[in-house]
């Protein structure tokens, strides 16, 4: 039978977590050449380079991206089951941040679908842009996490090595699209009118960085607070926004080709990494986290 031992899997998790395979021994109790083995195992197995080696420390791969969601979910699912048979339930209250950008039309059914898998979990939730989310976790005001980041811009390559999504757990990956009513239509050479939300928000940058970098004539219609207004927005043929492919709703499409805009890339959605001295209770849910919203 071709699987991967839990052990292995645990310890790779703790490797990318930490960022370094010195700061990850410590976190499995283990040395750092049970470490280095145990990792070789690993790539041995999925046949292919899972981490990139570098001095300032380790980054997975595209494949070690895609083992390190599947393994996440295998090991909250041993905790839990583990928890289930020696009757020990995960219980206390969790404070979590989250983009307005994650998942908005599935959002609280995942919340709801936590809640009734651990009743004992009192959720304390926050949705709001990014800028304020990794703020927010810098200073102590939640215990986990999730913000989006983009691909940087040629102004801010320098800063994007900083960015706290620069060391985080990637839940997913969604394609960025160009949306709009149906029947909305531009006339040639008309500025595009454009959707979005308020110059703080990330995707607001990237946008229009983007669209100045191609000459593309735009003026802003409209400013909206979150992403519900936008969308409301949309739906009523206001203009055109550029969201991430789960943000797509009722009487909003993405626009086809031939559009005449630039092409999109991807947004990650991420955990932000643990805090030195979180607590058992944070990082057994911040793995319930990964499994559910991955």
């Amino acid at each position: 039978m071709n699987t991967f031992p839990l052990d292995q899997l645990r310890t790779f998790a703790a490797v990318i977590d930490a960022g370094s395979l010195t700061a990850g021994a410590p976190r499995v109790f283990l040395s750092q050449s049970a470490v280095s083995e145990q990792l070789r195992k690993l790539e041995e197995q999925a046949g292919q380079s899972l981490l990139l080696r570098s001095k300032a420390g380790v980054q997975p791969t595209a494949a070690g991206e895609r083992l390190l969601g599947h393994a996440r979910k295998l090991l909250a699912l041993s905790e839990e089951a583990w928890r289930d048979l020696h009757g020990v339930a995960l219980q206390g209250t969790l404070r979590l941040g989250i983009t307005d950008y994650f998942r908005p039309a599935e959002l609280a059914g995942l919340l709801a679908r936590m809640e009734a898998q651990y009743p004992l979990v009192r959720l304390q939730v926050t949705v709001q842009k990014s800028g304020l989310v990794e703020a927010g976790y810098t200073g102590g005001e939640f215990d986990v996490a999730v913000t989006m980041a983009l691909p940087a811009t040629r102004a801010a390559v320098g800063a994007a090595r900083a960015h706290p999504a620069a060391k985080a757990s990637l839940l997913r990956q969604e394609a960025l699209h160009w949306m709009a009513a149906p029947g909305l239509s531009r006339a040639r050479g008309e500025p595009l009118r454009l959707l979005a939300l308020p110059d703080s928000c990330s995707l607001h940058q990237f946008t229009v960085a983007l669209l100045q970098r191609r000459r593309v004539p735009y003026s802003i219609a409209l400013l909206a607070s979150g992403v519900a207004g936008l969308q409301s927005a949309l739906a009523a043929g206001l203009g055109v926004a550029c969201l991430n492919a789960s943000a797509l709703c009722a009487g909003v499409r993405m626009l086809p080709a031939p559009h005449g805009l630039p092409a999109l890339p991807q947004a990650g959605f991420y955990l932000l990494p643990p805090r030195a001295g979180e607590s058992e209770f944070v990082r057994e849910a911040r793995g319930v986290l990964a499994a559910g919203f991955g």
